[in-house]
């Protein structure tokens, strides 16, 4: 494909958002190897207990980033760029709301919440000891989640990169002087992580108030805007459970198949959970990108930015997909798999590699359709979705792991049908403010 002026845009956004994407997870490998570095096996299992916890609850809030993204987009592109940072603002203080609910509710709940997931001893102790201290940087977690948005909506992906390897990598030198020279311990660990979540949203506060500022926007709460904001998040976090309820179905089937299946289904997850970066670096070029041409009522624009990115969500599946097969004989030895496991990994790749391509138009179509705001169609698609999966995954259960992952692929085939089919039509492509 002949490079154009539309593919700079989507590489313009979708590469520094690519960056930002995989900074989180290389450097929490970071935090891993410093705990179970200077504290042992006990704390790692703790670390991972308490993280599951977190992620959980960020992953539930990433609304907070993806509809912010659309309606700052819209307004930017509608020439109302008072009223796109009013819209910043407005989820910025959405997320200080639900970050300080975060702390209420689950402080107390932290010693259940982890007997839950099945820690016991000194593992919950210290399990709970890193939730609670973590949950002091809750509000700033998703402050960080809102002014991502904001500045995607603004078309400027390259500041969230700077942010995120600027707090991650504090985040990791914070926890090496807290845990190995300090001798802190798990607490250690968790005051970095809270210490360099504050920072990154700092920088967002920071950022966000000078534009709000140059405009002339109000800094103050608006409830009304807080209320629209939430109203707005409400579908996509209902898209976002579906998705959760997914994946927690698959592991627990995993779970239930034998030590080796769990153990090839989780290193093949990473495997697809890093692959899944790149496609949904494009896919958050989609939202900017569709938010803004819908904002400034140019449906052409609108439809052929979405032709174009689908192209690029279909071929990067099938490079990923290739690319899967050729490195699929070396990658049991990089995870020094034992030979059980390798064996069940190397046929977990196949499946793997054959839906990259379903999965990267997928994905692009799902960031285009959530630029465009139409979260409610999303949210009911997310529910027929997994309708379609759970008899799929039940049938699975008693086939192999196998047939789980391939389970995995007829929810995927039917995302692609549900957003094809939505993309296809004119009812998403709503113009102006």
């Amino acid at each position: 494909m002949p490079i154009t002026s539309r593919d700079r845009e989507i590489l313009r956004l979708a590469v520094p958002a690519f960056g930002a994407l995989v900074a989180e997870p290389l450097f929490l490998l970071a935090d891993y190897a410093i705990v179970g570095h200077g504290l042992g096996t006990t704390a790692v299992g703790a670390l991972g207990v308490a993280g599951t916890v977190l992620t959980t609850l960020i992953n539930l809030c990433v609304f907070l980033a993806y509809g912010t993204t659309a309606s700052v987009a819209r307004q930017s592109g509608a020439g109302n760029h008072a009223r796109a940072m009013r819209n910043g603002v407005d989820g910025i203080w959405l997320a200080l709301a639900i970050g300080a609910g975060l702390i209420l509710v689950c402080w107390p709940l932290a010693p259940a919440i982890v007997e839950l997931i099945g820690a016991t001893g000194t593992q919950a102790a210290q399990a709970v000891t890193y939730l609670r201290i973590s949950l002091i940087g809750a509000p700033g977690m998703l402050v960080v989640l809102a002014g991502t948005g904001v500045l995607r909506g603004l078309q400027d992906t390259v500041t969230p990169l700077v942010v995120a390897v600027g707090s991650f990598a504090l985040n990791a030198g914070l926890n090496a002087w807290f845990v190995l020279g300090l001798g802190w311990g798990i607490a250690g660990s968790a005051w970095g992580t809270v210490i360099a979540q504050v920072a990154g949203a700092a920088v967002y506060l920071v950022v966000v108030a000078r534009g709000a500022i140059r405009l002339g926007t109000s800094l103050a709460p608006s409830m009304d805007g807080i209320r629209q904001a939430g109203t707005a998040g409400v579908a996509l976090l209902v898209r976002t459970l579906c998705l959760r309820i997914v994946l927690i179905v698959a592991t627990v089937i995993a779970t239930r198949m034998g030590e080796a299946e769990l153990a090839a289904y989780a290193l093949a997850t990473q495997v697809w959970t890093l692959l899944a970066f790149a496609l949904d670096a494009i896919a958050i070029a989609g939202q900017a990108i569709t938010g803004r041409s819908l904002g400034a009522g140019d449906v052409p624009a609108t439809r052929d930015a979405t032709r174009r990115m689908t192209q690029w969500g279909l071929w990067s599946g099938v490079l990923l997909g290739l690319l899967v097969v050729a490195a699929r004989p070396v990658l049991p030895g990089l995870f020094d798999a034992d030979p059980r496991v390798a064996e069940l990994l190397l046929a977990l790749l196949w499946p793997v590699a054959l839906f990259q391509p379903v999965c990267g138009v997928v994905f692009v179509l799902d960031g285009v359709l959530i630029g465009a705001g139409d979260q409610r169609y999303l949210a009911w698609a997310g529910v027929w979705t997994t309708a379609a999966y759970l008899p799929a995954a039940l049938l699975a259960s008693g086939l192999g792991v196998v047939a789980l992952w391939c389970a995995l692929g007829v929810w995927m085939v039917a995302r692609w049908i549900t957003l094809t089919r939505r993309a296809a039509g004119t009812a998403w492509l709503v113009t102006g403010a």
